[in-house]
């Protein structure tokens, strides 16, 4: 009897592992007679065994199947119908410094974000001063009148420091008609406050066009920076800051290039990122900012005239900080002086006049670092830190690489004859 029993046993477990068609696959009615007294005998055990075990499994497996087809993109492109190349997540930046293609779907989120998280960074900042007329409409000494201007400047600290640009706060100038004073008050707006804090002009710079001011107030909303060697061309950009006084305006646009070269009316180079959103009058001294509402640089200028739309620049992040901190240390940026006038030699010119391609020393200031190492006009100055140079920018960028105080060798070409000398640099007046 224990052996017909283990033998009825073993069959239905071999039935029961046919699933659906288990009874259709039994060829030994002694067996499916078994099966039939052992399922009347353990009815509930048995249902539960051979249904709602093996349904709840199919179910949760099911689930499972489909969750991880919804989380293959490609996947669930196929499922969806739609393409993969639109999926909402950003992709990460390839070896070769490009990136795939992604969604524009979350482009209104990202800018939202951005300003949000810029904004209440940015201030409005007004500036007065006077202005000469130096000659009336009768030919007489003209009236003094009040003048304003307006700008827009970032919180780089807690306790008050705003850094903007030095042509707002240093608006002096002069002409055969007018003269323009220095500032003779500053005013600052925060985000969602109209009112108006007295600024103290802490420094200014016009070698980079920065300049820092504070206000009495603490617990300001510092901005934060981004790294802006790594931006590339095509990201998204915005700037943030008041043009034509209408404070907290923001522009979007991509960044449409970077290290421009850009010389403005005063015979300056600036190294800018380009950028297409849109710069206004009053927006000089804002933010540039990543989909992040980083920093990544500080809007100074854009180009105007027929056939010119969408052309602003941004001085990059990174450029002013040691600018920034020397001028909160010392009110202006201490640099290496070397103390020479000099005019650039090209070819045709060095030839004309028998002479080398390099710099032609025309003139030295006196008591400079030039003169007491014995460079002297007429020496055409052809190297410099074992470098080749023609042009008085080459032989700023590699002096500028200095501190004061550090030694600076340059090869000149005196009369045909060649010599090394040795600069210690000074500080420039």
């Amino acid at each position: 009897m224990n052996e017909n029993n283990n033998e009825q046993k073993n069959v239905v477990y071999e039935v029961k592992k046919e699933g659906n068609s288990s009874f259709k696959t039994v060829q030994d009615p002694n067996s499916y007679k078994g099966y039939e007294t052992n399922n009347k005998s353990n009815s509930g055990t048995g249902f539960l065994k051979s249904v709602f075990i093996p349904f709840v499994s199919g179910v949760v497996g099911c689930a499972v199947v489909v969750g991880t087809c919804f989380g293959v993109p490609s996947i669930r492109a196929n499922i969806l119908g739609t393409d993969n190349s639109t999926s909402n997540s950003s992709s990460s930046s390839e070896a070769n410094g490009y990136v795939s293609q992604t969604s524009l779907s979350n482009y209104s989120d990202t800018a939202v974000y951005a300003a949000n998280k810029i904004l209440p960074s940015i201030v409005g900042i007004t500036v007065e001063y006077n202005v000469n007329s130096l000659i009336s409409m009768f030919g007489n000494r003209g009236q003094s009148s009040t003048a304003t201007a307006s700008g827009s400047g970032i919180i780089i600290s807690e306790d008050g420091y705003i850094l903007t640009n030095n042509h707002i706060v240093s608006s002096s100038s002069d002409s055969d008609f007018y003269e323009v004073s220095s500032a003779t008050k500053v005013t600052v707006k925060l985000f969602n406050d109209e009112t108006e804090y007295e600024a103290e002009i802490v420094g200014t710079d016009e070698q980079t066009d920065l300049a820092v001011i504070k206000i009495d107030k603490t617990d300001l909303p510092k901005a934060e920076f981004a790294d802006s060697d790594n931006i590339k061309v095509g990201e998204f950009a915005m700037a943030v800051g008041n043009p034509l006084g209408m404070q907290s305006s923001i522009t979007c646009g991509v960044i449409s290039a970077v290290n421009r070269e850009i010389t403005d009316s005063d015979g300056i180079t600036y190294n800018l990122i380009q950028t297409d959103a849109a710069i206004n009058a009053g927006n000089s001294g804002g933010a540039l900012v990543n989909s992040e509402g980083q920093v990544i640089g500080v809007n100074t200028l854009k180009l105007q005239g027929d056939g010119i739309e969408g052309m602003g620049f941004a001085i990059p992040i990174n450029s002013t900080e040691d600018v920034t901190s020397q001028l909160i240390e010392y009110s202006k940026v201490r640099r290496p002086y070397i103390g020479i006038t000099g005019m650039d030699l090209d070819e045709e010119t060095a030839k004309a006049n028998d002479l080398v391609v390099g710099i032609y020393v025309k003139a030295i200031d006196d008591f400079s670092a030039a003169e007491k190492a014995g460079i002297k006009p007429g020496d055409v100055i052809i190297e410099a830190d074992g470098q080749k140079i023609t042009t008085m920018d080459e032989l700023n960028e590699i002096k500028n690489k200095h501190q004061i105080g550090d030694e600076m060798t340059v090869k000149v070409n005196r009369n045909g004859q060649e010599r090394d000398i040795t600069i210690t640099l000074d500080e420039q007046p």
